[in-house]
């Protein structure tokens, strides 16, 4: 007798290249986020910029078919995230999901001057120690997998820049009899700055410990809460249209870059990678064709004494 299997469910039609600006939810890892749009793009070739916490919510920039190769020039954008630091309280992770390892508390709370000093001390181009357990590699392997082999991990400082870091609120209780001081704070910072670490960092600023009882992120780059979704919407969106909708490569690289509008002549050049005139600004700039399609991403490079724009990437080859 033939064994049943059940049967599969039909797979979606593929979505067009493109980006979603996906709004995560708590709970769930960046991995989880990709393997669901996976399933709702109908294609495997997804992937996104910039990993967020199982802890954290909002704005996860995934990127589907050929648009994945812009992802590149999206993880290095900076970030603004609304986070809450529990101050009087330390943890493994530096955040509400590792085990307490101190309790040293705020017995009298925060004194507002010495709260700004160490606010200001953590602002700025610093140098930041990276949370233990986090994804960095330490002699091929992630430090959270020696972590959590029972070894001591000692990671390097490592520059980074925090934009902004402001205090909106204050509020002092109690946390398991623990005398705490929580803050509401609203900071932006440079790829590859942990609000965690800040969070450790600012407690022990103010002679005590602390970690992140709660993040969202509320911008990548060019990408906001505004532009996202929630996995639910993106699902009855695609549910209701017969296939999920993104966000196009060129409308991707217009919220991520300065523009330059192509010629035709210029497209062609450009899809053959060719170098063509130069673009007179500095940095990375989306060359839109003609037509609205982004054909490359272009930079101003000195060649044999002349100056060019070369294309970096090309999403739109020609021929």
């Amino acid at each position: 007798m033939a064994e049943h299997r059940p049967q599969r469910p039909p797979r979606r039609p593929t979505a067009a290249d493109g980006f979603l600006v996906v709004d995560k939810p708590a709970g769930l890892t960046s991995h989880d986020v990709v393997a669901r749009c996976r399933r709702l793009a109908g294609t495997r070739k997804v992937g996104h910029a910039g990993t967020l916490d199982p802890m954290a919510t909002g704005v996860l920039v995934v990127g589907v078919g050929r648009a994945t190769r812009l992802l590149t020039y999206v993880v290095g954008a900076d970030k603004a995230y609304e986070a809450t630091i529990r101050l009087g309280v330390g943890t493994t992770t530096d955040d509400a999901e590792g085990e307490v390892v101190g309790t040293p508390g705020v017995a009298d709370g925060v004194d507002p001057g010495v709260l700004e000093r160490a606010v200001a001390s953590l602002t700025g181009d610093i140098e930041q120690v990276p949370t233990t357990v986090s994804a960095i590699k330490v002699d091929g392997r992630r430090a959270y997998a020696r972590v959590r082999a029972g070894e001591d991990v000692e990671l390097a400082a490592r520059p980074v820049t925090v934009s902004a870091f402001d205090v909106r609120a204050v509020r002092s209780g109690t946390a398991d009899g623990v005398p705490v001081t929580d803050l509401d704070a609203s900071v932006v910072v440079s790829s590859g700055t942990y609000v965690r670490a800040l969070a450790r960092d600012l407690g022990v600023a103010l002679g005590t410990m602390g970690h992140l009882t709660a993040l969202r992120r509320t911008r990548v780059g060019g990408y906001g809460l505004a532009g996202a979704r929630t996995l639910d919407e993106m699902e009855a969106q695609a549910d209701a249209d017969g296939v999920l909708s993104t966000l196009s490569p060129a409308d991707a690289a217009r919220a991520a870059f300065e523009v330059r509008e192509l010629t035709a002549d210029e497209s062609t050049a450009l899809g053959y990678g060719q170098w063509v005139a130069p673009s007179g600004a500095e940095g990375t700039l989306a060359g839109i064709g003609p037509d609205g399609r982004l054909v490359a991403l272009l930079e101003d490079t000195t060649r044999h004494g002349e100056r060019l724009a070369r294309p970096v990437l090309v999403l739109a080859p020609a021929g």
